[in-house]
């Protein structure tokens, strides 16, 4: 009901006078004017001018909430918290320091959801586009255990470590598929321009032309004279692969194990996909969440679908009683030897989070080093490839004026 309302609202720009007779300036959304001057009265402001923002000042001042923000969002909260200020209060101190105008709203909301009754997490939890099952579970562990402040700070943490990792991986998915793209460009706009001006030349020499210049001629006629259906299809597969993406189960599963047996690339995920396992694991034991009821949340953090179902029927098994390294043994494609022996080594110590969270460190560094090999390993590549494209189109415009020049 708070999200839905929050549209509903004005966006007002106001200025008043603080306790200290100082000019304070700022922006609030609210559903009227006297709801404006309500709050900032309650904030020892003296309102002094109140206008409606523009639709268009308003937009262009607005910006997209992103998982960055959240993280910063949890470690601000948890300071303050630590600090000892009223949690109401705090949420008021963090939202009026936040740029960010929409996440601004956010928390503004949240605040007034608190100060109706709501506990943090049943506040968090109206907003599930923002704050998912893990971070509403572990703010509640937080609540009922009198830990909010560590909770906060290890949900920051796990924020920020998952936000690098997912970095990396789009990263290491961006090389190849620009290198794909823009040799794609540079050969559409060679066979577009290029080759037809030389085409006219050739149609003077009245001679028969290498195999090779005939080829190339042909494929530029069939572009000049095709390149709407060529478009179209390369638009059509992208939208066929985006819907079922969204729509068929079937295919993301296709899609995430094709993905994880690419060379170099499919490694980088696999290990990506350890690291946020440990990682969420290790985040969710510290917080005294039972394993079974974390395992859920695991495997939605893993980020591939064969993880994610490979994590639930570990579940199942951990539920009857089986232990969580011995589950991990029956699926060695997935979880390496070392993986395993470290999660038994913390199982049968009683340290299962520390040792969780030293995997996941080791599973991180190792992605950060084959991303940064990958880019080494690419960069060279990329100029081999449209070296040959280039290269090869070149060749086969000038090989018709060789042969002649032996000729003569």
């Amino acid at each position: 009901m708070a999200s839905n309302q929050a549209v509903k609202n004005t966006l007002f720009v106001w200025e008043g006078k603080n306790k200290n007779g100082q000019t304070v300036k700022g922006v609030q959304n609210a559903p009227s004017e006297a709801v404006i001057r309500a709050l900032l009265r309650r904030q020892g402001i003296n309102p002094t001018a109140i206008k409606k923002q523009s639709g268009r000042a308003a937009r262009k001042n607005k910006q997209k909430i992103k998982p960055v923000d959240i993280a910063i969002f949890s470690r601000q909260l948890a300071t303050m918290i630590g600090a000892g200020v009223p949690l109401v209060q705090a949420l008021d101190i963090v939202a009026r320091g936040n740029e960010n105008l929409s996440m601004r709203e956010l928390i503004m909301t949240i605040r007034a959801s608190i100060e109706g009754g709501s506990s943090l997490s049943e506040a968090l939890a109206e907003h599930p586009a923002h704050f998912d099952d893990l971070f509403v579970n572990l703010v509640n562990a937080g609540e009922k255990s009198g830990a909010l402040e560590t909770l906060l700070d290890k949900i920051a943490t796990y924020k920020e470590k998952a936000e690098a990792i997912k970095a990396k991986v789009r990263k290491a998915l961006t090389y190849p598929t620009v290198v794909t793209i823009v040799a794609f460009v540079v050969t559409g706009i060679l066979l577009y321009f290029v080759v037809p001006q030389f085409e006219g030349l050739f149609s003077s020499f009245g001679a028969d032309l290498p195999a090779f210049t005939r080829m190339v001629i042909d494929l530029s006629e069939f572009v000049q004279s095709w390149w709407w259906i060529i478009l179209g299809g390369i638009g059509g597969i992208v939208a066929v692969i985006r819907f079922f993406n969204r729509t068929s189960p079937e295919f993301r599963r296709g899609r995430d194990r094709l993905l994880l047996r690419l060379p170099i690339i499919g490694k980088i995920l696999h290990k990506a996909a350890l690291a946020r396992f440990t990682r969420t694991l290790s985040t969710m034991f510290a917080a005294g969440v039972p394993l079974v009821e974390a395992m859920e949340s695991v495997a939605g953090a893993t980020g591939n679908i064969v993880f994610q179902e490979a994590v639930m029927k570990m579940r199942e098994q951990v539920a009857t009683g089986q232990q969580l390294h011995l589950s991990m043994q029956d699926r060695v494609d997935l979880f390496p030897n070392m993986a395993v022996q470290m999660i038994g080594i913390g199982e049968e110590s009683g340290s299962l989070d520390d040792m969780s969270a030293k995997v996941a460190e080791f599973y991180e560094a190792e992605v950060d080093n084959m991303v940064d090999n990958l880019s080494t390993l690419l960069e060279p590549m990329i100029m081999a490839i449209l070296g040959i494209l280039v290269g090869g189109l070149v060749t086969a415009m000038y090989l018709p004026i060789f042969q002649m020049g032996n000729a003569i």
